[in-house]
């Protein structure tokens, strides 16, 4: 990467991609833009495993594992797990990735589909087409942030969603280093931005939009070479006027690095 310097936004792997930057000759600029907040409200967990006793779901979806460890978590504190695994044994079990799997395998969870590599939304929804859903019920683990490509394609199937947000995507305590990066963008000294969610993006504006400085972000992240995970990521950076000069092939962040690699060895 011939020294140049690469900030990245990501909080949880923001030091593995730190590391993966220098590795290959970058200089890299943390400003973690994410903050896992806990979500759960077990009075919410505990009317819906009663309602889930009532009226049978279909299909339950669990995202991450992070989530999936999360919402155990609040059962296990309501004495509510026996019955959550004994609803989910007649369900249809959907994992997006290895993470929520191996959740749900400590619990020892039977699962029926799996995404496919590399494990986004379009995964999840193939292995969704092969279910009849329309008129049935189907749980959903909140990530981060709504997932609104998963939900729109169920309710396309005719399903009926029902969400369990576990945590949220927030912005984090300190947010000196991300105002410290939309004043060295100004400065002109980054040249290149890496965003890894779209919910990062949002943040960074809002920090910008508390110092006055919205206005002038996105033609300041135009001006380098802005790196999007996938299309979610570039959807949302197109919405704020900003044009990714590249975008993950598989969305994972090993081909993210290789192509940022390539693309800033060529400079």
């Amino acid at each position: 990467m011939n020294g140049q310097t690469v900030a990245i936004l990501e909080s949880r792997f923001g030091e593995q991609l730190a590391e993966l930057i220098a590795k290959r000759g970058g200089k890299a600029l943390w400003a973690p833009a994410l903050a896992e907040t806990p979500d759960v409200d077990p009075r919410y967990i505990a009317d819906l495993i009663r309602e889930w006793r009532v009226n049978p779901v279909k299909a339950a979806i669990f995202q991450t594992g992070v989530g999936t460890h999360a919402l155990f978590k609040a059962t296990d504190a309501l004495g509510l797990t026996d019955t959550l695994l004994s609803l989910l044994s007649s369900s249809t079990i959907v994992v997006r990735g290895p993470k929520p799997t191996g959740a749900l395998r400590a619990r020892n969870v039977r699962i029926d589909l799996s995404a496919k590599d590399p494990f986004t939304t379009t995964e999840v929804l193939a292995e969704l087409n092969t279910l009849k859903l329309r008129d049935l019920r189907v749980v959903v683990q909140r990530y981060g942030a709504k997932n609104p490509e998963l939900e729109n394609g169920l309710k396309a199937m005719g399903a009926t969603v029902i969400e369990i947000p576990v945590y949220r995507w927030s912005l984090p305590a300190d947010t000196r280093p991300m105002a410290e990066l939309i004043a060295a963008l100004e400065r002109r000294e980054i040249d290149s931005v890496v965003f890894t969610s779209a919910s990062q993006i949002n943040n960074l504006f809002d920090v910008a939009q508390s110092l006055n400085n919205a206005g002038t972000l996105a033609a300041n992240l135009n001006a380098t070479l802005v790196a999007s995970i996938g299309p979610v990521c570039s959807a949302a950076l197109a919405h704020v006027g900003v044009k990714p000069a590249i975008e993950a092939s598989p969305p994972k962040l090993g081909p993210l690095v290789n192509a940022l690699d390539a693309a800033l060895s060529r400079n």
